[in-house]
């Protein structure tokens, strides 16, 4: 019967986990580009 490379699991867990944090990343990058491009908009008259 195999046994469990842990060190392969761990791994292969760590690189999800950059990938995920990459990703995440680069939306907060992409939101904070689009948000700067947009003209701010005219304050709300009273």
């Amino acid at each position: 019967m195999a046994h469990v490379n842990y060190q392969f699991e761990k791994r292969r867990r760590d690189l999800e986990k950059k990938q995920r944090q990459e990703a995440k990343r680069q939306r907060k990058l992409a939101r904070k580009q689009q948000q700067s491009a947009e003209p701010p908009a005219p304050p709300p008259s009273a």
